[in-house]
Parts: C-alpha cells; sequence; structure tokens
C-alpha cells in the first residue's frame, strides 16, 4: 500500500508574501501533495487559481483541492482543470464537494432547492466525457452544449475526480461514480466499515474503485489545540467525540495515522486545526510535521 501525505497551508501561508515560501517548502521537505480547499463564501480564493501558481513555481509536489463544482459553468471547469493538467504535466487531483452549507452559500451558488448531488454526478459525467475527447451534445441548468468539445485535454487519462462525504447516500454515489473517496470526521473504525461498504456497492454496480484509493482528511495540533478550534470540528459530528478524529502532537498523529491504515485508508490530507499566525511560526509546524509523519510516507 501506497502511503502518501498531502498538506493543507494555513492561511497565513496562502497570501501572496508566504505563499512562495510555503510552496518551495513543501516541496523541499517532501511531502506528497499540496492541498487546497474551496470555500465558496470564505477568504481563501479560488483554489484552481491557487493550483496554477503553484504549478508554475514548483516541478514535483503534486497538486490537489477539494472543488466545489456547483455555480461554475461546466465546460469552463473542463477546460481550467484539463489546461491546469496539461501545463502542470499530470500533476492535478481533484475532489467534488458540494460546498459547506454555510448561511447564504446555496444560495449564492444557485442551488437552494436543487439536489447538488445529483448536479455533482452529471458535472462529472459531463466532465469525463470531455477529457475522453466526445463531442457532447446536452444541457445542465441554464447552459446548453450542442456538439461541443474540450481542448486540450488533460495529460492524465483518465484524470480522476474523487469525492468526499459519509452519508448512506454520500457512501453510494461514491460506490456508483467515484473514482476515490476523500473523508473527513470519521473515526478509523467508521472509516473501515465505511470502506467495506463502498467496495461491496460498487462491486455490485460493476463499478471499479482502486483499493489504495481511500483517503481522509485529518485535523491535528502539534500541542493543545485552542477551545474554538476543537468546537468547531465538534460539531461535524451528531456525537461531538473528536478523541479519534482529531489528532495532537507527535505520538498522537502517528499513531492515529497507524490506526486508520489499519482501517485500509492509504492517502491522507493533514491540516493544521489551529491557524500559524505569522511566516516563522508555519515553518516550525511544517518542519515539525515533516519530522513526524514523512518517515511514514512509502
Amino acid at each position: 500500500m501506497k502511503i502518501r501525505f498531502a498538506v493543507t497551508p494555513p492561511a497565513s501561508a496562502l497570501t501572496e508574501e508566504s505563499f512562495p515560501d510555503y510552496l518551495s517548502r513543501v516541496e523541499e521537505l517532501g511531502f506528497d501533495t499540496l492541498w487546497l480547499s474551496d470555500v465558496p463564501l470564505g477568504p481563501l480564493g479560488d483554489p484552481i487559481v491557487a493550483l496554477a501558481f503553484a504549478a508554475g513555481r514548483t516541478t514535483r509536489l503534486k497538486l490537489g483541492a477539494n472543488i466545489v463544482p456547483l455555480g461554475r459553468n461546466p465546460l469552463w471547469i473542463a477546460k481550467q482543470i484539463a489546461h491546469l493538467d496539461r501545463l502542470s504535466q499530470g500533476r492535478i487531483l481533484i475532489s467534488f464537494v458540494p460546498g459547506l452549507g454555510q448561511p447564504g452559500e446555496r444560495a449564492a451558488l444557485g442551488y437552494v432547492d436543487r439536489d447538488r448531488g445529483k448536479a455533482i454526478e452529471k458535472m462529472m459525467d459531463l466532465l469525463r466525457r470531455w477529457w475522453r475527447g466526445e463531442a457532447v451534445t446536452g444541457g445542465f441548468g441554464e447552459f446548453s452544449f450542442e456538439n461541443v468539445t474540450v481542448a486540450p485535454r488533460p495529460r492524465q487519462q483518465p484524470l480522476e475526480i474523487w469525492l468526499g462525504g459519509k452519508s448512506s447516500i454520500a457512501i453510494d454515489r461514491i460506490a456508483r461514480c467515484a473514482d476515490g473517496w476523500l473523508t473527513a470526521a470519521m473515526t478509523p473504525d467508521e472509516a473501515a466499515r465505511a470502506r467495506v461498504e463502498v467496495m461491496e456497492r460498487a462491486e455490485s454496480y460493476g463499478w471499479q474503485i482502486d483499493p489504495e484509493h481511500f483517503g481522509i482528511s485529518l485535523p491535528y495540533s502539534a500541542g493543545q489545540p485552542a477551545p474554538a478550534a476543537v468546537a468547531a470540528l465538534q460539531r461535524r459530528r451528531k456525537d461531538r467525540d473528536v478523541s479519534e478524529v482529531l489528532a495532537v502532537g507527535a505520538d498522537g498523529l502517528t499513531d492515529l495515522l497507524q490506526a486508520y491504515q489499519a482501517a485500509g485508508l492509504s492517502k491522507f490530507v493533514v491540516r493544521p486545526l489551529d491557524p500559524s499566525a505569522d511566516r516563522q511560526a508555519w515553518r516550525d509546524d511544517l518542519d515539525w510535521l515533516a519530522e513526524t509523519i514523512l518517515p511514514m510516507q512509502t
């Protein structure tokens, strides 16, 4: 099993002053992937734009993001991602997510009363057809396509689309049409059971998912995390118990990673729970993280 680690930068490392240095340090330390998140109503910017910048500043680092495709023209997102995959020499990794459901987010994206999951499935089908080189005739919301093709096509064939989620509906969708699963806020036991369910359902649908294409976004804190940060994570679980989903300290992080590996997960997006306030803080945290987990990367 190939163990790979992706890192998510804190907000302080995403500024125009710090991002170039952050990218250089991540690649220098040997992390497999940079991973960004799409928060439509948040202050972090557009991950596709940030990945394009990162592609020009790095040579080896894989470039991944959770992308909210809703509210975007599928033709343009197909062209943007395909072109970026070309320019980066095939280093793009993507996961589609429906958004965070923040107040006003669904209205801003045009999905107040529409099924976001079904819309993502339809968009995935369009993108895959275009990326295979097909001429597409059809529609998506207010957009209409008449014998439309996309060029350039991505370097990766296929360019995979992973999905997130942990509800029964999400698990079923992953089993029917995803190339991989990147979950969050699940304990190792929960993730293990859900992984088995995904594989069994995928087999029943005649869909194949690589056994190594299962991962999780894992929050960590080198020291005692701030109560506000813990409270925000607790809201993502019905039982509000984060003892098995939050890694604290070097031993806590390695132990939890090993538990997830035993559950069959092998791809990890590790993200700092407490934002680093300045450049030296994120550098120190990144160096600590590399020393702690990169010996586990295979």
